[in-house]
């Protein structure tokens, strides 16, 4: 049980290190304690994996929400372009959809995570599927790991790739935060990050399953004045408040949750100014004249939203629409530009897509992912203080940080 490199961690970040490793011709051994590996993975993209972001290196370190630089020559070592050309080399073609975000053409994540295995284990990866315990060192650097049987497995080039604390089902339930921390490294706090949002108001639930596409999303703390995020996308509504992309992303600049207190402003329609929305407003009004307000809003709004909209408009459902003053459609029109919703919490950290927190990046060598404390200790992945916003922007991390570990081999 003496390896050149081995590799904590059977996702994407680890799969991509030990790979690459193993291309330089080391005997790399991949300790996964579940049975297959990147089980994360498969619950990417809603099940389709959005692998990367098809976008230059700057736009991959503007799309991190924390330490962005750090990445700089991990983005650089292996880019996006990078990703899909070895993702499409173990067979897997893939296409780039809206946002420049990457999938592969068939749908499926299985189709990724499978690659990932595959890359491993024909350039000669051992996989040993047992819990990692504890990772001994000497005053030379790192010497083993021992497994939860006791059992020890021994290398001087140990990659840390255990992911964060999200989606624990998967097997990322935060084991790797202990080692480190165990070895002397700093854990920045471990937070929910893209993660769906609690809302307070009731109306959230009653359009439960909406999805809405086109919409703005604008997230405010309380107090200030501008949003700190502001972001045109998809959401949906659920039982407890709301989720999808714009959502999740807008969670990432929630930075202190527990403190401060946030809401939400929705533009249901973004591409009209308030005058425009008006005399859109007034047309439709003209060819239902005779009709209840509430009978009137078909063509503008979704069905299952008009009653929430329209009790929230204070105008009475009842009233014909040649009634309602200019006022009240003015001021309907600016509700239409601007629902509030109070966000009451995120929902649990084992729902987030990533964690935010990880081992500090001031003790992690940038150009290399060595750790700065311990010779021959590296990390890869979540697992790291990084986070970015969706679209395949913390694929694209793990998979560069995995593969710059990985490079660093040689003796």
């Amino acid at each position: 049980m003496n390896f050149d490199v081995i590799v904590i961690g059977g996702g994407a970040a680890g799969l991509m290190a030990a790979a690459t490793a193993a291309k330089s011709g080391k005997n790399v051994a991949v300790i996964e304690k579940n049975e297959r590996t990147g089980r994360k993975i498969l619950v990417t993209g809603k099940g389709r994996c959005n692998v990367t972001n098809n976008c230059s290196v700057d736009a991959l370190i503007a799309n991190v929400s924390k330490n962005g630089k750090f990445l700089y020559s991990a983005f650089n070592a292996f880019n996006s372009g990078d990703t899909i050309q070895y993702i499409e080399s173990l067979g897997v073609p893939l296409k780039t959809e809206r946002g420049n975000r990457v999938f592969p053409v068939s749908d499926k994540a299985m189709d990724i995570a499978d690659a990932l295995y595959k890359g491993a284990k024909q350039n000669g990866v051992k996989f040993i599927h047992f819990p990692a315990k504890k990772i001994l060192f000497d005053e030379n650097g790192v010497t083993s790991v021992v497994l939860s049987n006791n059992q020890m497995v021994f290398s001087r080039k140990i990659i840390l790739a255990t992911g964060g604390a999200s989606y624990p089902k998967t097997g990322s339930t935060g084991d790797g935060y202990k080692m480190a921390a165990e070895l002397g490294h700093t854990v920045a706090e471990i937070r929910p990050s893209l993660i769906p949002l609690c809302i307070k108001e009731g109306f959230a639930s009653k359009l439960m399953g909406l999805s809405l596409k086109n919409v703005n999303l604008s997230l405010y703390e309380q107090g200030r004045e501008k949003p700190v995020y502001s972001e045109q996308g998809e959401m949906l509504f659920t039982h407890f408040g709301i989720s999808g992309p714009i959502v999740l992303s807008a969670s990432a600049h929630m930075k202190n949750i527990d403190k401060k207190q946030y809401y939400c402003k929705l533009d249901l329609k973004p591409a009209l100014s308030i005058e425009q929305l008006d005399k859109r407003l007034q047309r439709d009004f003209l060819d239902n004249l005779n009709k209840n307000f509430r009978n009137s809003l078909d063509n503008l709004l979704p069905q299952k939203m008009i009653p929430i909209m329209v009790n929230l408009s204070g105008i009475p459902a009842e009233t014909k629409v040649n009634q309602i003053s200019k006022q009240q459609r003015i001021d309907f029109c600016y509700l239409l530009k601007n629902l509030r919703m109070t966000v009451s919490g995120t929902r649990p950290i084992d729902e987030a897509i990533v964690t935010s927190g990880g081992i500090s990046v001031k003790e992690i060598d940038s150009r290399t992912m060595e750790s700065k404390l311990i010779r021959g200790l590296y990390f890869a992945g979540e697992i790291i203080d990084v986070d970015a916003y969706t679209g395949g922007f913390n694929l694209q991390i793990a998979f560069s940080t995995g593969y710059l570990a990985g490079k660093q081999n040689e003796e």
